[in-house]
C-alpha cells in the first residue's frame, strides 16, 4: 500500500497553536519546546478516521495495544530533556514516531527503539515521508538499548518501567539525563537520572502520570 503525505491546513495549523496555548497554560515554558510542538503537525500520526481528535490534549490509541502521548505529556518529556542541537538522543518506545519528530525538529540526533514490528515497519517509512529522514529505527528489545551505537548524550523512556534497565545507565554519557517513568501498571513517576563521571547518579521526580507498560524482548509472531 502506498504511504502518502497527509496535507497541513491552514486549519490544521490553528487547532495546533490552540493546542500550545494550552499546553502553556499548565507549566511548559520552554519555547524552543513549545515551538517544536508547533512546528510538527501531530494530525499526520493519526489515521484519517480520527483526525479530529489529533489536537486534543489527550493520549491515543495507535494499536498493538500503544498509544500516541497526550501532547503535554510528550513536551513535559521533553523539557527535562533539555535538548541541545546535536544531541545524541536514546528514545525507547518509537510508537507512532511523534516523540522522536519533536526531538528531531529540535536538532537532536534521535535513534529510536520499537519492540513491535507492526508499528516500526509502518512508522520508519512513514517519518522519511513526511520530512524527518535522520531519524534512525530499531527493532529490538529497549531494555537492552543501543549498545553499537553508545553513549548517549540524552535518553527518553516512552513507557512504564518497573526499573531503570542497567544497559541505559551503561550507555548514558557521564553528565547526561535519562528521562523514565517509574512505576507499575496505574501509575508510574516521571523520574529524570543525570548520571555523575564516577557513575553515580542523582534522580529527581516530578509527579504522577500514566503510560503503557514497558516490555522486555521483541514482540512475539513478528
Amino acid at each position: 500500500m502506498k504511504i502518502t503525505k497527509p496535507v497541513d491546513s491552514y486549519r490544521h495549523q490553528g487547532l495546533r497553536k490552540q493546542l500550545v496555548q494550552n499546553i502553556r497554560k499548565k507549566g511548559i515554558s520552554d519555547i524552543q519546546v513549545l515551538n517544536a510542538m508547533e512546528a510538527v503537525p501531530r494530525h499526520f500520526f493519526f489515521d484519517s478516521s480520527f483526525l479530529e481528535y489529533a489536537y486534543e490534549d489527550k493520549p491515543f490509541p495507535i494499536g498493538a495495544g500503544q498509544t500516541i502521548s497526550q501532547p503535554y505529556t510528550v513536551a513535559f518529556q521533553t523539557e527535562l530533556l533539555h535538548v541541545r542541537k546535536n544531541d545524541k538522543i536514546l528514545e525507547i518506545g518509537t510508537g507512532s514516531g511523534y516523540q522522536a519528530c519533536i526531538l528531531a525538529e529540535l536538532g537532536a540526533k534521535v535513534f529510536t527503539i520499537e519492540r513491535q514490528k507492526t508499528l516500526f515497519d509502518k512508522t520508519s517509512k512513514f517519518l522519511h515521508l513526511v520530512g524527518y529522514p535522520t531519524i534512525k529505527f530499531f527493532f529490538g528489545d529497549g531494555y537492552k538499548g543501543l549498545p553499537a551505537y553508545a553513549p548517549f548524550d540524552k535518553m527518553i523512556v516512552t513507557a512504564a518501567a518497573p526499573y531503570i534497565p542497567d544497559a541505559l545507565l551503561e550507555q548514558l554519557k557521564p553528565g547526561g539525563i535519562l528521562v523514565i517513568p517509574l512505576g507499575g501498571d496505574d501509575v508510574q513517576i516521571m523520574t529524570t537520572i543525570i548520571k555523575n563521571t564516577d557513575d553515580s547518579i542523582i534522580k529527581k521526580e516530578y509527579g504522577a502520570f500514566r503510560f503503557v507498560p514497558m516490555l522486555e524482548d521483541k514482540a512475539k509472531g513478528t
